[in-house]
């Protein structure tokens, strides 16, 4: 395998592929040699992604969150470029609305987004991956999960805690069969989500409070995740990696 292309022959699916961190890591794993599917709700989504991308790459749509449209997803990328190595679990939304003013609806919406989503696509993969004795999982969480969200609601923050519980309960069950999953922690990253969220001068005051005082790149991130999903990293698993400039050290 070539040094510069240590995911050669390796088939990624990234969720949530059209926002901005979602199209970085997908762009990162392509360059690195992965095949690579990309997901948001719709195919028209990530089109224009999946004409970027270097190589083999797969445009999919499907709601992460309904198990029937989680299952016709894995089964069409498995059909168009095999069965998947490397699941990137990055679908997610943020709402700043406070505590007293979420409503069931929006509470069930972000939960289900962040979390039931991981849950779902992770527990579609397994199977096919616990066959090759090889596999990735690499869930998003945030600081929000090991603390309080920045910029977003409680139930970002609750359900991006337990994006981290899940991340342990899984890697514990399925280390043994080649697999390993790990939750990677990004703090204010620069991305549409954030922007459309917060003013300009509130993330430049952010930013300016930071060890590292500026906001993350989506690129940084994508760098991180790269590195979980390679053979690099084959003693790590049930892990939390945190990048935030320093926000939060623990």
């Amino acid at each position: 395998m070539a040094m510069d292309s240590p995911l050669k022959g390796k088939i990624a699916l990234v969720t949530g592929a059209a926002g901005g961190m979602g199209s970085a890591i997908a762009v990162k794993l392509a360059r690195l040699g992965a095949a690579v599917a990309v997901n948001d709700r719709t195919a028209d989504l990530v089109r224009p992604l999946h004409d970027r991308l270097d190589g083999q790459s797969f445009a999919v749509g499907a709601d992460v969150t309904n198990r029937a449209e989680v299952v016709r997803m894995v089964g069409a990328v498995d059909e168009a470029l095999g069965p998947v190595d490397i699941l990137v679990n990055n679908a997610g939304v943020l709402r700043p609305t406070k505590i007293v003013d979420i409503d069931e609806d929006e509470w069930d919406f972000v939960v289900d987004v962040n979390l039931k989503g991981a849950f779902l696509c992770s527990q579609a993969v397994i199977p096919s991956m616990r066959l090759r004795h090889w596999g990735r999982i690499v869930n998003l969480s945030s600081t929000a999960g090991k603390n309080v969200s920045t910029i977003g609601g409680a139930h970002y923050t609750a359900a991006k805690a337990g994006v981290l519980g899940l991340t342990r309960h899984v890697a514990s069950e399925v280390a043994g069969d080649g697999i390993t999953v790990n939750a990677v922690c990004p703090g204010l990253i620069d991305t549409n989500m954030t922007r459309s969220t917060i003013t300009t001068a509130q993330a430049d005051a952010y930013a300016a409070s930071f060890p590292i005082p500026r906001l993350g790149l989506p690129e940084e991130v994508a760098d991180l995740i790269a590195f979980l999903a390679s053979d690099h990293a084959s003693y790590i698993t049930g892990a939390s990696l945190d990048i935030n400039g320093g926000d939060l050290m623990v």
